[in-house]
């Protein structure tokens, strides 16, 4: 039996592109003065440029870092130890656990912060942000139900309120373009096809303390070794990603709609706007459990989720879900289903069919 991967949103698949990118590496410390240390620095800026030719930027500076979630940690702790504690740093309720848990952890160092609520379909309000507030934090598009955020009009109403921006692209730039005029932006490579690594863009002017201490690397933002392996493989599925996008995405809206309609006819309660990333379908199911579904599609060949995989230990309800005003039971039932750049036609009709005769016969036994 040849599996089926829907959850393009927890992890893409590493891109072709990348594997043969990573094949011809140079080896040796890009900190080091000898050929092979030179070698790798050479790698590394290589890549540091051809990720800001990816998202259309010259002038920022790029910072490696292991993982997404350490990017948007970057960013946010860095940025907000610079401002005064009263300086209102803000979210909003849907945001991912990495932007939420950074900031709760800003709030417990004293400083003042507001975690805006957000719409039915998880769509924050551009009208949270006061005059006054220092850092606002938003993200591309929802990770769980795939709304696409009004990140052009938050960066005005927090450019015009006298706050940085942090726009978190962890989840979306495989199918939509990141908005170039945020202070500051997180990447994660995984999410890209990239396998591995993350990176953080900052606007040239703003500055972060590090959180790690050490050696100069990455502009003393970013003490340790520098990862060539992690940045060339960003770069690379940046720029496919760039080159793509448009033609990926008319493909991902076609077997979503189709995924959508399957859904509904099994009773579901659909999730995220109207407006939301192309490859998502995801809803709610009353009187259902999202683990017993996942793991009823996993024995029958379906790779799926129920939300974010950082919450997959938990068996706590979705807080995106609770946040967009669902009940215990709803958050509950979730099931997300996101296709990727290298789904078929016939997977699709293949998981539908699988889908709903799974679904029905777990639902006999529940």
């Amino acid at each position: 039996m040849t599996r089926i991967y829907l959850d393009d949103a927890g992890s893409a698949p590493i891109l072709p592109q990348v594997r043969e990118a990573l094949r011809a590496l140079p080896e040796g410390n890009p900190s080091s003065p000898h050929t092979e240390g030179r070698a790798a620095r050479a790698a590394l800026d290589k890549a540091r440029d051809e990720a800001r030719a990816a998202l259309g930027v010259h002038r920022p500076r790029s910072h490696s870092s292991p993982s997404g979630t350490e990017a948007v940690n970057l960013a946010l702790l860095g940025a907000a130890r610079r401002l005064n504690k009263k300086a209102l740093i803000v979210a909003w309720a849907a945001e991912h656990q990495s932007v939420l848990a950074a900031i709760r952890h800003l709030q417990a160092e004293g400083h003042a912060v507001e975690i805006a609520g957000v719409d039915h379909n998880a769509k924050a309000d551009p009208g949270a942000i006061p005059v006054g507030a220092g850092l606002v934090s938003i993200g591309l598009a929802n990770n769980e139900v795939g709304t696409i955020q009004p990140v052009e009009d938050i960066i005005e109403r927090a450019h015009e309120a006298g706050a940085l921006v942090h726009v978190d692209a962890c989840a979306g730039p495989r199918w939509i373009p990141i908005p170039k005029r945020a202070d500051l932006v997180s990447i994660s490579g995984h999410k890209l096809g990239a396998g591995r690594g993350g990176l953080l863009f900052v606007r040239e002017g703003v500055k972060l303390n590090p959180l790690l201490y050490g050696g100069p690397q990455e502009w003393g933002r970013r003490a340790g070794h520098e990862d060539v392996e992690s940045a060339v493989a960003v770069a690379t599925a940046l720029t496919v990603c760039n080159e793509e996008r448009v033609s990926r995405s008319h493909a991902a809206k076609h077997h979503s709609d189709s995924l959508r309609s399957m859904l509904l006819e099994l009773g579901a309660t659909l999730t995220g706007a109207d407006l939301r990333l192309p490859n998502f379908a995801s809803g709610t199911f009353s009187g259902r459990k999202g683990e017993d579904m996942l793991l009823a599609l996993d024995l029958a060949g379906v790779a799926a989720s129920s939300g974010s995989a950082c919450a997959s230990g938990s068996l706590d309800p979705s807080h995106v879900l609770l946040a967009m005003g669902m009940s215990m039971d709803q958050a509950l039932g979730s099931l997300r289903l996101t296709t990727g750049y290298a789904t078929t036609d016939d997977e699709i009709t293949r998981a539908s069919a699988t889908i709903r005769a799974t679904l029905a016969r777990s639902a006999t036994h529940a």
